[in-house]
């Protein structure tokens, strides 16, 4: 393994201060554990709060800021935080207003999210959730019972957090939370694994003429390894599976082509060529498009398709000001 670390310990808190020391406008680090908040903390609105394993970045610290996250909590490498890192969190951005819990569908991170609220509620906090499961590859694997929570949980940061920005009330700032998960899907695919920091070797292994189709997150598996195609051919069968999932026929969307952690951007600018083409073709409308590293997979070589069908409140909520280290508007 060579990788640009110290010690393999101190992997996650050392990335968090490198953080924390490059945005010291947009984040401060609570003394409890890897958790980052807004810098200044805003009251009289409702409180996000994301987070799951570190080896996502720019996921989820980089995502909080004005507009979006006012904390994010990072657990060990592709590990689940735990609850007491979780309250903290939430106790530190709590607010009269209430606090959004945005939890990936992975069975570790819904249950210590849930086991935090439950200690934040006993305090006389009050604490809702939302979870997200966009991914249309497989129902159930080997992290979470039911689809797994990917990219598209980008949206949900960005869609409540600017209702929340506005002053809109728990409930409010919940249900458009939802109406992005409802509608919202994704799919990915990998070339080449990714390499955990204390595992000290790769997470999987691929043929050098393979590719794992509908890959997560982790690296866990997807439907099926098969021999690499054209770009275009592979573009195709993710978007297939997404376009069978909702009925976006006469909708406008949001496309995100996100990359795993290693894949070049000229290679993510090429997927988008096709999918920009197909949805065309198809009479769906892209009303915006995000090319880049959102969600990924520490270097894992893959990238994953994400469309998100839009209405008028959803529009306008995607392209209300945000200010965070990984997302300016």
């Amino acid at each position: 393994m060579k990788k640009f670390i110290n010690a393999v310990d101190q992997v996650e808190n050392q990335m968090i201060l490198g953080m924390v020391k490059a945005y010291p406008n947009h984040l401060r680090k609570l003394d409890c554990g890897n958790v980052v908040v807004r810098a200044a903390k805003k009251e009289g609105k409702v409180a996000l709060i994301s987070g799951g394993g570190s080896g996502h970045e720019p996921a989820h610290g980089g995502f909080v800021g004005e507009g979006m996250l006012d904390a994010a909590v990072a657990g060990a490498v592709f590990t689940s935080p735990t609850p007491d890192q979780i309250l903290e969190g939430i106790k530190a951005i709590a607010t009269d207003k209430g606090v959004l819990m945005v939890i990936k569908n992975y069975t570790g991170d819904v249950m210590n999210f849930e086991m935090a609220a439950e200690m934040a509620e006993m305090e006389g906090i009050t604490v809702k959730q939302v979870v997200t499961n966009d991914d249309v590859a497989v129902d159930g694997s080997l992290y979470t019972v039911g689809r797994r929570g990917v990219a598209g949980t980008i949206f949900v940061h960005k869609i409540a957090g600017a209702l929340a920005e506005t002053g809109a009330d728990l409930d409010a700032v919940w249900a458009v939370a939802q109406k992005v998960i409802d509608n919202v899907r994704t799919m990915g695919a990998a070339i080449a694994p990714c390499t955990v920091p204390a595992a000290g070797k790769p997470g999987f292994e691929l043929n050098e003429d393979e590719m794992e189709v509908g890959i997560g997150i982790h690296g866990e598996p997807g439907t099926h390894k098969e021999s690499m195609r054209p770009a275009d051919e592979v573009a195709d069968l993710l978007l297939d599976k997404i376009l069978a999932d909702i009925d976006y026929s006469g909708s406008e969307v949001a496309v995100m082509i996100n990359g795993s952690g290693a894949t070049p951007l000229m290679e993510l600018f090429i997927i988008n060529n096709h999918v920009a083409d197909v949805l065309a073709e198809k009479g769906i409308k892209v009303y915006r498009t995000l090319v880049g590293e959102y969600m990924t997979s520490i270097e894992m070589q893959g990238f994953s398709i994400s469309l998100l069908k839009l209405d008028e409140e959803m529009k306008a909520l995607l392209g209300a000001k945000a200010d965070a280290p990984a997302w300016k508007e």
